[in-house]
């Protein structure tokens, strides 16, 4: 069978949407035959795969809310076939546990080529790595495989887009704990930008905004050799009421850095959907083949027409290990046409306004975080 994650244009909807559909169905009747959870969860809305034969059923697949996965592990395979495991970057004490196996794999890493290919971020030049997020600790610390954060694998698998020369890390791990430590990385900065390697920089945007406006008020400029890049992904967590906007991100980045906004890049994704929404020339994160997005009505739970703001759900057939091909998340969002972008890629994108529960989030806000307790009250019981 043909594969969807292998597919050369991460972006062609229309030549791939049986393709889709069809995945959508397999994989829910895996997990149907192989959940209990959510073979249960799918009798009590009588709902089985066969029912998706079109793209308006994918709409009424049952959801399954993050937060309801931050307090319920959910298995489709034994733990024999999960090769590793992976945990929300999440600022309480709950956190999802979603454990990945070889099928899953190898589709992530078909998407990720696809992605990679179509936005050039592969090279064969060797950089310098600096990471604004959690230490990979698997290298050094291997009782702690399964439970590193998501976050640091994400990461760490980033540095494989071109050599790695170097990796240094902003949260280093000792003593059990993670520790912040900015003044290293700009003292980095400032060594890097006296050779000729150029430098990819991927973590936080809090971080690299924490970083470089320290950097800035010190009078510290840095301008790194040509070829440099700056990724952020992540999200701003629970500093999201003191975000920057774009625009001063990406100038800060340029008068501390000397990276230009052509290469300043931001990606989106999440444990429990772990596809790689990867923004174009235009900043938009445009929904790739491998997923789809609704956005939904945080009253009714009805899917919203674009441009509409609401609560964001995820779609995808990638996961073999855990029902996640439909999880409601806790973030606030706008779908818009991809033709209102301008960069040519055609897909819908995605806008994403925060988290659910944020004081200044006014619009949709209300009533996010019951409906999400009603789901799990009253539903996956």
């Amino acid at each position: 069978m043909a594969s969807l994650f292998w597919y050369k244009n991460p972006y062609d909807m229309e030549k791939t949407e049986l393709l889709f559909r069809k995945q959508m169905r397999e994989n829910m009747k895996h997990h149907y035959a192989n959940c209990k959870e959510y073979h249960a969860l799918l009798d009590r809305f009588g709902w089985d795969g066969t029912k998706i034969q079109n793209m308006e059923d994918i709409a009424d697949i049952p959801v399954l809310p993050t937060l309801y996965l931050k307090h319920h592990r959910m298995d489709s395979l034994p733990t024999s076939k999960m090769l590793t495991r992976a945990t929300s970057s999440g600022t309480s004490g709950n956190k999802s546990n979603i454990g990945y196996d070889l099928t899953s794999l190898w589709r992530m890493l078909g998407m990720s080529v696809s992605i990679g290919r179509r936005h050039k971020l592969f090279s064969l030049r060797r950089c310098r790595y600096i990471i604004l997020g959690y230490e990979h600790r698997k290298a050094f610390d291997k009782s702690h495989k399964d439970d590193e954060k998501a976050v640091a694998k994400t990461a760490y698998a980033f540095t494989y887009m071109a050599p790695a020369k170097s990796r240094i890390y902003a949260l280093r791990y000792q003593n059990g704990e993670y520790s912040l430590q900015l003044e290293a990385i700009k003292e980095a900065l400032i060594k890097y930008s006296k050779k000729k390697t150029p430098v990819r920089i991927i973590g936080f945007p809090f971080h690299a905004y924490w970083l470089l406006t320290q950097m800035k008020e010190e009078g510290i400029t840095c301008h790194l050799p040509k070829g440099s890049v700056i990724a952020f992904g992540g999200g701003w967590k629970e500093y999201y009421t003191q975000r920057a906007d774009k625009e001063t991100m990406y100038k800060l980045v340029e008068e501390v850095l000397g990276i230009p906004e052509a290469n300043c890049w931001e990606f989106f994704g999440a444990v429990e959907h772990p596809v790689l929404y990867t923004t174009c020339p235009k900043h938009h994160f445009h929904v790739p083949i491998h997923s789809r997005v609704l956005i939904r009505d945080v009253d009714t739970f009805k899917p919203l027409p674009m441009g509409q703001p609401g609560l964001v759900n995820l779609l995808t057939p990638m996961i073999k290990s855990a029902p996640v091909h439909s999880i409601m998340t806790d973030d606030l969002g706008i779908l818009h046409e991809g033709s209102t972008c301008g960069c040519g890629i055609k897909t819908p994108y995605l806008e994403i306004l925060g988290r659910v529960g944020m004081d200044d989030i006014t619009t949709c806000a209300a009533g996010a975080e019951k409906l999400s307790q009603q789901i799990i009250q009253e539903v996956l019981k």
